[in-house]
């Protein structure tokens, strides 16, 4: 193992993987390079063997990377889930998507209801975020808004645990998933829900496997691995049907369908919410949404900006008046409409955020991002903030999560083949 590259995610190349987690053969730890590095490094290394590891990639940008490490004489590989999924004792059930921006969280968020509405203990573990300090990050434990606060580093890892922890659920994470799975089974949990990130299959092996699917985008679940979370699923949600054509529904399911013969197909509202109406209607307003779905998942717009238009709100372009480091990311991300995605992943990046909201000549601020940026942003404008909820609209996901309950009271899940649950 020569080194890392590093893609996606702003400012987390050139470091160095700590020795601590990388192990004896590594007493300096491995280089953490940027990926418009990869070939370079492949011939001053004489690499014989590029992994790919990460995630949300169309089926093109798969294929370009594959092609990149090819044409330098390497060979190219993909660890699979055999490779990278652990065995729980306790049992798993994972939440996937085929997109980012799919709708996970939402879905998450109402099978750990459901299961504690059936008299049981969950706890969520999240995909790991190596954004900080790695070796500080070898497991996370959250289960406050001061806890989240200590060991967060970055915008994004406040989207993924802040509204879990507000419904009162302890969350796990961490870039040594081995001992945060360790930590998890000493705990007092019943089940263990997987809120995966991107679209990672997930890295505990599930017992039931869920993958949401975003009809709003065409034929999204052709993207890596996305397509091997809907090919592996026992339940496909196919999520937004609010928000996708009647045609666009249709002929989603009718794909997943094919794919996928021996899953379940439900189909699910997402619905959003303001929680200050009054402060939206009649006036021009920003709207900053999650990071990584307007990004690298290639949605235009997301939560914040479905309820400024919902509620009435006239809706200011943020992209002239954005500073710094975000300028560049309206460029390299060109599909993305007049929002202001919320990009926070260092101090000074967050300060730019912070002038881009205040410099634009709106009203009032929309936040789409699940967290709360007045906790730490200084806004100078009245904040309404969206909430996407999951509504049932077809199928029977709360029935399917049910009888999976049914199983464990019995103890007779792990006897079931997984196509029963």
């Amino acid at each position: 193992m020569v080194a890392f590259t590093a893609a996606q995610i702003p400012n987390i190349e050139g470091r160095i993987y700590p020795p601590e987690l990388a192990g004896p053969l590594y007493p300096k730890g491995i280089p953490v390079f940027s990926e418009t590095e990869l070939e370079k490094v492949i011939r001053e290394n004489g690499v014989d063997e590029v992994v790919l590891s990460y995630s949300d990639l169309t089926c093109v940008d798969f294929l370009m990377k594959v092609s990149r490490v090819l044409a330098t004489g390497a060979s190219f590989r993909v660890l699979g889930p055999g490779d990278t999924m652990l065995k729980a004792s306790k049992p798993v059930i994972a939440v996937t998507a085929t997109r980012t921006g799919a709708g996970k969280s939402t879905v998450s968020r109402y099978v750990v209801r459901i299961l504690k509405s059936k008299g049981l203990m969950p706890v969520v573990v999240r995909h790991p975020m190596a954004y900080g300090d790695l070796l500080a990050m070898k497991v996370q434990k959250v289960s406050s808004l001061e806890e989240l606060d200590k060991v967060t580093f970055t915008i994004e890892e406040r989207e993924e645990f802040e509204w879990h922890v507000l419904e009162g659920t302890t969350v796990y994470a961490g870039v040594d998933y081995e001992s945060v799975l360790k930590e998890v089974e000493k705990g007092p949990y019943d089940v263990v829900v997987w809120d995966g990130g991107n679209n990672d299959w997930p890295f505990l092996r599930p017992d039931l496997y869920i993958t949401v699917v975003d009809p709003t985008r065409s034929e999204s679940e052709f993207s890596f691995p996305g397509l091997v979370n809907l090919l592996m699923a026992d339940v496909i949600v196919v999520n937004k049907v609010n928000a996708a054509s009647k045609e666009a529904v249709e002929s989603t399911i009718e794909r997943v369908k094919k794919l996928n013969r021996r899953a379940v197909v439900v189909t699910a509202a997402s619905e959003v919410y303001l929680d200050k109406p009054d402060a939206v209607k009649g006036r021009e307003v920003i709207v900053v949404e999650d990071g990584p779905s307007v990004t690298h998942g290639h949605m235009p717009y997301g939560a914040g900006y479905v309820a400024a238009v919902k509620y009435g709100g006239k809706v200011v372009d943020p992209r002239p008046y954005a500073v710094g480091s975000l300028r560049k990311v309206y460029e390299e991300y060109s599909h993305i409409g007049p929002v202001l995605p919320a990009m926070g992943y260092s101090r000074a990046q967050l300060e730019e955020l912070e002038e881009t909201i205040n410099r634009a000549p709106a009203e009032c601020v929309v936040l789409g991002t699940p967290t709360d940026l007045t906790r730490y942003l200084n806004i100078r404008k009245p904040v309404a903030k969206a909430r996407f909820e999951l509504q049932e609209s077809s199928g029977a996901l709360g029935e399917i999560v049910a009888k999976f309950v049914e199983g464990l009271k019995t103890s007779a899940f792990r006897k079931q083949p997984r196509s029963e649950l």
